[in-house]
């Protein structure tokens, strides 16, 4: 990621790299004390196939959805677009959803207010299997990031079509039972026999995607681990 990068006319100075995949690499970047997140997704081609494309649509969209929901409380404001590929959001102070993290009380009752408001509006979140996606900021309020993949409907013409509602309604129930599942690793406590039972019973969308990916997934840490054992760490394979 670059040293500094400038948004509109502010110029900010990189502090940390948070993450670098495949799709995009994202940190954190301050000027005056103000703190931005930039994600620049992918500009770089593979095995000799341009993948710009890829990187423009990718930030497009992320950066629709932020101002869909930019009224709604728990998702970071939209700051901007750099050019084609970089996408800016205001920085949330607080830390990732991480194992042996502790919640308050309140914690899941907004989180699912706010899981529930964006199937309101039409949009699947699609990625709340993976708990670093949920913040839990300075305050103890959720936050969630990374839309990259969020399931809007309606959002240009193939959204528009009965199969992409329909597909749309599938992920929303998905985003429903990775919820009950972190309620499940973080507050237990607050659910009842009948909820918990729930936590176990995958809707077939999450079925299928774990059979899809569960092998690139195996052969992705696989080979991390060979090529830098001293970072591979994770569910992503990396610490930063």
């Amino acid at each position: 990621m670059p040293e500094s990068l400038d948004v509109s006319g502010v110029p900010y100075a990189r502090v940390t790299t948070w993450k670098h995949d495949f799709f995009a690499a994202t940190g954190l970047y301050q000027h005056a004390g103000r703190g931005v997140v930039v994600k620049i997704a992918r500009r770089g081609g593979f095995l000799g196939i341009p993948l710009n494309w890829v990187g423009r649509l990718l930030t497009r969209h992320e950066a629709d959805l932020l101002n869909r929901l930019g009224d709604l409380d728990g998702i970071p404001r939209l700051v901007g677009i750099v050019g084609d590929n970089v996408l800016v959001h205001a920085f949330v102070p607080g830390r990732a959803l991480h194992k042996g993290e502790r919640v308050d009380d309140h914690f899941f009752t907004r989180l699912s207010a706010i899981l529930a408001e964006l199937h309101r509006r039409g949009i699947a979140y699609v990625d709340l299997e993976k708990p670093t996606n949920v913040l839990v900021a300075d305050d103890g309020k959720p936050y969630l990031v990374d839309f990259q993949i969020s399931w809007p409907w309606p959002l240009g013409w193939f959204v528009r079509t009965p199969l992409a509602a329909w597909l749309c309604r599938r992920l929303q129930q998905a985003d429903l039972y990775h919820l009950r599942k972190l309620r499940r690793r973080f507050r237990p406590d607050q659910m009842s026999p009948r909820e918990l039972a729930q936590s176990y019973h995958r809707p077939w969308p999450v079925r299928l995607h774990a059979r899809l990916t569960r092998p690139l997934t195996r052969l992705r840490r696989r080979a991390l681990a060979k090529l830098d054992p001293v970072r591979y760490d994770g569910e992503r394979g990396r610490t930063d």
